[in-house]
């Protein structure tokens, strides 16, 4: 039986000066839905870039990528946009917020493109503000919230579009430890309500501790796939993640498409 998720030989390689880099190199796997999956690997080893293949933000040199029956490699840049908009939740290290905008504004942006009616939007980012604990926070900017709470805001901007799986990029990086303890918790949980989960991490242990399944990575390839112990919320003695770059450097916002129709989060449609 096909996984929900697929790849085969997929390769992404580019041009720097006289040299190939081989950021993904022929990785082949499957991951099912409703799976919490760590990918791990020093800078450099292409974890992120995976990650963006993964999540239609790049395409592949060469392979195939195939999630639900669709070969996102086949996909014209609009289906790509269609793809990311109904599927696709992303949470960045950086946050990646407006900086004029309220969080509550900030929510909202997910939904502007896809149809959604204004009084919806508002009515469904502010609901989602307020399951992460940021009700009393709606009309503040980014620079008046704390680094937790952006975090949470950018959460909650990848999170009311319903997606059927969130992509997640060194989401506590920029975070002190009860800020990190407090959004892995927030990944455990969204992935026990039956959310796929894909986490770039380069901590391994924090990735044995919450992952169901950690993939290690090295130079491009997928060295390793073993499974985890199941993650329960809130470990005692999780570590703080220190900041990392991204192996791909800054990722692009994610391009507008329909709306998602599922009625729950980590439900597709």
């Amino acid at each position: 039986m096909t996984a929900w998720m697929t790849t085969a030989d997929l390769c992404r390689y580019y041009k720097r000066a006289r040299h190939e880099v081989r950021a993904v190199d022929r990785v082949s796997l499957g991951i099912e839905r409703g799976e919490f999956v760590a990918v791990v690997g020093a800078s450099g080893s292409g974890k992120s870039t995976l990650l963006n293949l993964l999540a239609g933000l790049d395409r592949p040199t060469g392979g195939h990528i195939e999630v639900g029956g669709e070969r996102l490699d086949r996909l014209s840049r609009r289906e790509l946009s269609r793809y990311r908009a109904r599927k696709v939740g992303m949470v960045f290290q950086s946050f990646n917020l407006l900086p004029h905008h309220t969080a509550l504004k900030n929510v909202e942006t997910a939904l502007f493109f896809d149809g959604t009616p204004r009084g919806e939007r508002r009515g469904r980012a502010h609901e989602m503000l307020v399951r992460l604990g940021l009700g009393d926070r709606l009309g503040h900017r980014p620079g008046d919230l704390s680094g937790g709470e952006q975090q949470r805001v950018a959460m909650a901007r990848a999170l009311v579009k319903r997606p059927e799986v969130l992509f997640a990029d060194e989401p506590t990086g920029n975070l002190d430890e009860e800020n990190a303890r407090a959004i892995i918790d927030l990944l455990i949980e969204l992935n026990g309500e039956g959310l796929t989960v894909i986490m770039v991490t380069h901590d391994v242990d924090m990735a044995a501790r919450v992952a169901k399944r950690t993939l290690r990575m090295h130079y491009g390839q997928v060295v390793g796939d073993s499974p985890s112990p199941a993650a329960t919320p809130g470990p005692p003695d999780l570590p703080p993640a220190a900041p990392e770059r991204s192996d791909s450097g800054p990722s692009a916002p994610e391009p507008p498409g329909p709306r998602s129709s599922a009625p729950d989060i980590g439900r597709g449609p």
